[in-house]
């Protein structure tokens, strides 16, 4: 080993040696407020997990037994009854009063989109669909496309187009995707823009010949071809 190299490993240990006295001093001097740091941590995630499992955790367990029958009602499309409850179990409006935080409360902010879009309260539609989040393909697709259902009743044509696009690339798959591809092209022909609707229509005959909107497409890619 050369002289230089010698020097340079040298200048490298001290360097190395610097930083962990430096380190260790520090650490001497600030003992106190690091372990009330750490300890602060502690105590947080404690806190954490003691209210999740005290408490979301048994929440949970009663949210999903009190929205039972509003899910019925919901099914059985008695929507009002859904929506307030029948005054003697809840109905999703309480639900989501009553047991904010959990995920029967946000799955309650879905049904009650789909309700007031049903219902015709599209403002409220908005709101409440805006207010769910869900991981799932295909109710995660549908909440967004019904945002751009209600923006379409409410006349608001670009913001439905950009919910009906963003619901479509959401999770793509046979069955949402073409579907919200589809009433995207119905948009941009209302907006006379016939070559965004031919381009949707397009895909659809590309890559979902198979599905309900695939098997009728030609007819809607004709007229927005005549008309571009």
């Amino acid at each position: 080993m050369s002289k230089k190299d010698i020097e340079e490993n040298s200048e490298v240990i001290v360097d190395v040696q610097e930083v962990y006295s430096k380190t260790e001093h520090f650490v001497e001097n600030n003992k106190k407020n690091l372990s009330i740091i750490v300890g602060g941590i502690v105590v947080v995630i404690a806190l954490y997990l003691g209210y999740t499992k005290m408490y979301i955790a048994p929440m949970e367990i009663e949210a999903q037994s009190s929205m039972f029958m509003a899910e019925k009602y919901f099914e059985q499309d008695s929507l009002q009854k859904a929506i307030n409850g029948d005054g003697l179990n809840y109905g999703f409006i309480d639900i989501v009063d009553e047991y904010s935080g959990t995920k029967s409360a946000n799955l309650a902010h879905y049904y009650l989109g789909i309700c007031y879009l049903k219902t015709g309260d599209y403002e409220g539609a908005i709101e409440e669909l805006n207010s769910f989040s869900s991981d799932d393909v295909m109710v995660g697709s549908v909440a967004l496309g019904a945002i751009g259902d209600a923006y379409m009743e409410l006349g608001e044509v670009d913001q439905a187009i950009s919910h009906y696009e963003k619901a479509a690339k959401n999770n793509p798959n046979n069955l949402t995707t073409p579907m919200y591809l589809f009433k995207a092209g119905i948009g941009y022909e209302e907006l006379g823009d016939y070559g965004k609707a031919h381009e949707n229509y397009s895909v659809i005959k590309k890559e979902y010949a198979e599905s309900s909107e695939g098997r009728t497409i030609e007819k809607y890619l004709a007229r927005a071809e005549a008309l571009k």
